[in-house]
């Protein structure tokens, strides 16, 4: 893929701000430089910037319709009604039932022993039939995972007749509900409230809930509009927590580092004003790990508060995970490394969304949610099977998504990308989408065949373009659709297939830019490798975590040429072991894919080289390297 280098200029005034940081801080030029493309104009704001507070959290009580939500969960939970938890089958949904269900069996009363809760039977089947780990479930909390296949994406006729037939009478849907609005009215009809925490994108009119938590609504003032739909669910849990758990006068890092949230006796919650220190028992602190899986794995920015969120949250990941992403930290082989972002995102958050994809979203939660150490290490090799079955799939499917646009004579002129297959697997096609965007680099669409002539599929789209907002200039033609600017789900008739694919590519094309269909690397700054020092790679530490919005930085430098030992590795000899100078210093690096490079750069030609920097240990020893991105002759 040929890539296009956008190195990122510094204006006059953000170089006063550079040389103002630089002296302040008494920090490198480059490390300073960073912090000004964040944005970041004084030292206070560095400071702040690299050291992230649970302080700097929005009021919940901000979030439209929040003070409704908070005063029927707590009519809900004080005269014992049964509660459903409803969420999405992808890694944000079940990550969102995992942390709700945590919070409210936190706040109930699970002090009986095993004996009791066997002799009053509430050890039994859990939601669809299916055993709950040992511990069991408060008898007053129950949840529901739809299947994919059967009902969709979103409240199904299936769940609420399910939350009906257990005696529920409320149901908080999780990263879905802002467009059930039918489904929401039969919910009411059958005598069940439902309070919606969603993220997505609103529809024209919104359901008849008791509330609606999602701060894209166009009255919501909430200040931050990028949460996860665990992220939604998280500030209710917040907003519970500040109304009926804690003393209020307390911050809100106080809360969580010194436990603000505790069981009274007999598993009443305490009032206003909390419970004495010596007593409290925090919970909210432990399930932002939940949040961080959400985050990292639905492609929301890691900026503001869901970087706040995020950082936390790893920290809990690495100090104290649950016993569920313990074991499959284990399976995946991660164990025994500190974690990152990066490992949310393509070792975690990958086997849990497997779960949804290949079989049921409900063993993920299942995995979530139990303490047993053996349960959870049975269920992580089950979720691994399934990512292994999974990508099997996926790479069938993409190879033969690709062959179908090569025999497409008219692919080379468009601007967007759509196909179909009637055997492709449901599971995988959102994946396959981001494939296939990453080979042509343009929004595109994978659908699948459903039943009763209704096909479905999933869009990604490319940097800076709002593929929502593109379906949305046909919805007329769909039969439902959901996300946001990135990523969305849809669904249609197949006889309105070959309009929409026409009506899709002519929406892309009159709104797309071209500099959208290349794709770019954007480089912070150009390096000497005399820059790349160890205080200079402990400022870079110090603004993770990294994601969309706040990328991990893109350095180039120049003139490079072969130190001692370039050379192609790997089992067929495929990727770039780096050994260059400047003439001045040295440093290594691995470039994946471009062993094509080798004999260029062992003739002694010079090359330009845009990387990443990480650490490499290797026999106890540690040295900053790079990891490269691209490389072109200089």
């Amino acid at each position: 893929m040929t890539y296009q280098w956008n190195i990122r200029h510094l204006t006059a005034v953000e170089q006063e701000v550079q040389q103002q940081l630089e002296r302040e801080l008494n920090i490198s030029s480059a490390a300073a430089r960073m912090l000004v493309v964040r944005g970041i104009q004084t030292a206070d704001e560095a400071r702040a910037f690299v050291r992230p507070s649970l302080d700097n959290l929005h009021d919940p009580f901000l979030m439209k319709d929040m003070e409704k939500a908070v005063e029927r969960l707590h009519q809900a939970i004080t005269q014992g009604e049964k509660i459903l938890i409803y969420g999405d089958y992808d890694v944000d949904g079940t990550t969102a039932v995992a942390l709700m269900y945590r919070f409210l069996e936190g706040i109930m009363d699970n002090g009986r022993s095993q004996s009791e809760l066997m002799d009053n039977g509430q050890i039994a089947n859990s939601p669809q039939g299916v055993q709950y780990p040992i511990g069991g479930t408060p008898s007053n909390i129950d949840y529901y995972i739809p299947d994919r296949y059967t009902e969709g994406y979103g409240v199904s006729t299936q769940g609420i007749d399910y939350a009906a037939e257990q005696g529920c009478n409320l149901i908080i849907t999780l990263d879905c509900g802002i467009k059930a609005v039918e489904k929401i009215a039969y919910a009411n009809s059958k005598g069940i409230d439902v309070i919606v925490c969603d993220h997505h994108t609103p529809g024209h009119d919104l359901p008849n809930a008791v509330a609606v938590l999602n701060m894209k609504r166009k009255d919501c003032l909430y200040p931050f509009k990028e949460l996860s739909g665990c992220g939604v669910g998280f500030k209710l849990a917040q907003a519970y927590t500040q109304r009926y758990l804690v003393d209020n006068g307390r911050s809100q890092s106080e809360l969580m580092d010194n436990g603000p949230i505790a069981n009274s006796p007999q598993g009443v919650p305490y009032p206003i004003g909390g419970t004495p220190s010596n007593s409290e028992v925090s919970i909210l602190l432990p399930l932002l790990q939940l949040l961080a899986m959400s985050i990292a794995s639905d492609i929301v920015p890691i900026t503001g508060e869901n970087r706040i969120l995020a950082h936390f949250g790893i920290q809990q990941l690495n100090k104290a995970p649950f016993t569920g992403l313990s074991a499959i930290m284990q399976v995946a082989g991660i164990e025994a490394k500190k974690l990152t972002i990066n490992d949310l995102v393509y070792k975690i958050g990958p086997r849990i969304n497997a779960c949804g994809r290949m079989k049921s979203g409900r063993a993920a939660v299942e995995l979530l949610l139990t303490d047993d150490p053996v349960f959870a290490r049975q269920q992580a090799e089950e979720v691994n099977q399934h990512n292994e079955d999974r990508r099997d799939c996926d790479t069938e499917t993409t190879k033969e998504a690709l062959l179908q646009l090569q025999d497409d004579p008219a692919f080379a002129n468009r601007r967007s990308t759509v196909v179909y297959a009637p055997h492709w697997h449901k599971g995988v096609v959102g994946i396959v989408a981001s494939r296939l965007t990453e080979t042509y680099y343009r929004p595109t669409i994978v659908l699948t065949a459903g039943e009763d002539g209704i096909i479905s599929g999933s869009a990604r789209s490319v940097g800076g373009f709002d593929i929502y907002t593109a379906i949305d200039s046909c919805s007329d033609l769909l039969t439902n659709f959901g996300g946001h600017k990135y990523a969305a789900g849809l669904s249609m008739h197949i006889n309105d297939l070959p309009e929409f694919k026409q009506r899709f590519e002519a929406y892309v094309a009159a709104h797309i830019q071209p500099n959208q269909l290349q794709p770019t690397l954007d480089i912070e700054a150009e390096l000497q490798l005399g820059d790349i020092t160890k205080s200079f790679y402990n400022v870079l530490r110090h603004l993770e975590p990294f994601g969309p919005g706040n990328p991990r930085p893109l350095f180039v430098s120049r003139r490079l040429i072969n130190h001692r030992d370039t050379r192609a590795v790997g089992k067929e000899r495929e990727h770039l072991r780096l050994d260059v100078t400047d003439r001045k210093n040295a440093i290594t690096g691995i470039a994946f894919g471009r062993a094509d490079m080798a004999e260029y750069m062992q003739n002694g030609n010079a090359v330009d080289i845009c990387y990443e920097l990480n650490e490499n240990t290797f026999n106890h020893y540690t040295t900053i390297q790079m990891m490269v991105q691209d490389i072109k002759p200089s």
